[in-house]
């Protein structure tokens, strides 16, 4: 059986994750969802990311190791799925807003790969905008 939306359900196994205070969480792989994590370590929410190739499981695994900060609270406070199969959320570059007063990030997915709200507004490139997460 398929999965409707995989990039919803990599948000709920690191949403998940980081409520039950685990270190790390197995993801199936795809090469969007290795973007999504590439931004969220460049970004300081998660600590790392690999992609694992395990005999067990028939297709590749990003294993996500989270970050925690020094009392032991998740970095990831939230993250919200904006753009779904059912009802795609495209922006232009000045339309993004800032979420939480900027403490927070917006993943855009644009013609020049995935990558912040601030980024696409320095490039002047929207997209679709595919979460948000504080």
């Amino acid at each position: 059986m398929s999965m409707s939306d995989p990039i919803a359900d990599l948000l709920t196994r690191l949403r998940n994750a980081a409520k039950t205070g685990r270190t790390t969480v197995d993801i199936p792989a795809s090469r969007v969802k290795e973007n999504i994590c590439a931004v969220l370590k460049k970004e300081g929410f998660i600590r790392d990311y690999t992609l694992t190739d395990e005999v067990q499981k028939p297709h590749a695994q990003l294993r996500v190791t989270l970050k925690y900060a020094p009392d032991n609270t998740p970095v990831i406070q939230g993250l919200r799925r904006i753009s779904r199969p059912s009802l795609r959320v495209h922006s232009s570059a000045r339309e993004i807003r800032p979420v939480r007063s900027g403490l927070g990030i917006t993943i855009v997915s644009t013609p020049q790969g995935v990558m912040t709200a601030k980024q696409a507004r320095a490039a002047k490139v929207g997209g679709e905008i595919i979460c948000e997460v504080w």
